[in-house]
């Protein structure tokens, strides 16, 4: 029995989570549930799963949760980053699923890997805003790092063990491989005229055609920023070179990535567009265990095709791939800045175009300083991070 932390616990990854957990109740027990804001859904799930503990970021809010929670609940009631990183690094604890959106992300991500858990890594920013150090984090507290996103996992998959076990540290030409294919689906805007794009709104952004996921990860795959930030991922993960890792637009959503050999051989995962598959795999590793979702059905996939990146159309994905081998600064600055440039859309505050802009002008302005071009310690990366947000929040109060 394996005690599992979830960070995320209230998203769509933490309800991906828990179906894996109910499809195998005997192999893993709730220890802690972490969400931010949604009080509610938290304690339906603390009904439903009695944790151990149950973590919201709002000290008002676990005072609400506290009020739902039914007289004689196990489950103590905590709040704050500080709670957060207690409950991802405490001894009791053998994995943590890593599945807090964004920057809020990164410190209860790092708690985990300085305890030396497992951790199953859903959260892109911790490697987008401190790759090397996070990597070396690793290594150093001889944590084990397995990675969720479908396409990270995909690879892991494709890739033989002596490169699974040294994550971020490996050598993929002594291996065999020339190239890592990370697909992407494109989003719901894949087939829309150019000159239409600024006037969607956010629910149509919203509406993933393949996928069901959170509100900012549907934007950030209309803009394929998601697939810049899993760029920038899969760069430190499988410690690839600029001209080892392209991007390839795959509407059907079947093949989940893929790794090319240098005898010719290419290898792809594929599966139903399920999250569980890749958070089953990544909690059971190296063996397999059911998560729930059908296999597929090829007489009923159709056509799998494939397209270039359109850059004209997707202007985040190539500003994300710019600042990947920039350096450490702007990855930093790009992430936040989306953060901000995201809420503003969702909020109706900037057009669906100016999402981008916003971006890019963060980034000009944060690489076109020499401060922070070495950041070597989580405090310079915090530093830039704010600085980042609060750029984008004036670019956005000028539209």
């Amino acid at each position: 029995m394996q005690n599992l932390t979830i960070l995320g616990a209230t998203g769509s990854i933490g309800a991906s989570t828990l179906k894996v957990v109910s499809e195998n109740p005997s192999a893993f027990n709730i220890y802690a549930l972490v969400g931010g804001k949604n009080v509610t859904k938290m304690a339906e799930l603390c009904a439903a799963w009695q944790p151990q503990f149950a973590v919201l970021n709002d000290e008002a809010d676990a005072k609400r949760l506290k009020a739902l929670l039914v007289s004689g609940s196990k489950t103590q009631v905590l709040s704050g980053p500080q709670a957060m990183c207690d409950v991802s690094s405490a001894s009791d604890v053998d994995m943590v699923m890593a599945a807090i959106v964004g920057a809020a992300g990164l410190l209860p991500t790092l708690a985990a890997v300085k305890a030396g858990k497992r951790v199953l890594l859903a959260n892109k920013e911790a490697l987008v805003m401190s790759g090397q150090l996070f990597i070396d984090a690793v290594r150093e507290h001889n944590a084990s790092l397995l990675p969720v996103d479908s396409e990270h996992n995909a690879i892991f998959q494709c890739l033989p063990t002596d490169i699974q076990t040294n994550l971020g540290h490996c050598q993929l030409a002594d291996s065999g491989i020339n190239h890592i294919l990370l697909t992407g689906s494109g989003g719901p805007f894949r087939y829309t005229d150019i000159a239409e794009l600024a006037s969607k709104t956010p629910a149509q952004a919203i509406a993933h055609p393949n996928w069901s996921m959170g509100p900012k990860i549907s934007v950030d795959s209309a803009t394929m920023m998601n697939k810049g930030l899993e760029f920038i991922e899969a760069r430190w993960l499988f410690n690839t070179s600029k001209d080892q890792l392209k991007v390839i637009i795959h509407p059907q959503s079947v093949i989940h990535s893929m790794v090319q050999y240098n005898d010719g051989s290419v290898l792809a995962q594929m599966g139903q567009p399920d999250m569980a598959t890749p958070i089953a795999y990544s909690m059971s590793y190296p063996d397999r265990i059911p998560a729930g979702v059908a296999p597929l059905d090829f007489t009923k996939v159709g056509e799998l095709t494939f397209l270039e990146p359109d850059y004209t159309r997707y202007p985040c994905l190539a500003l994300a791939m710019e600042a990947c081998f920039e350096g450490q600064h702007a990855t930093t600055a790009i992430n936040a800045a989306n953060e901000i440039a995201v809420e503003a859309f969702l909020s109706e505050k900037i057009r669906f175009t100016e999402i981008s802009s916003v971006n890019e002008r963060v980034m000009s302005k944060v690489c076109a300083s020499n401060e922070f071009k070495q950041l070597d310690n989580l405090e310079t990366i915090l530093e830039v991070d704010r600085m980042a947000r609060s750029y984008a929040q004036e670019i956005v109060r000028s539209y």
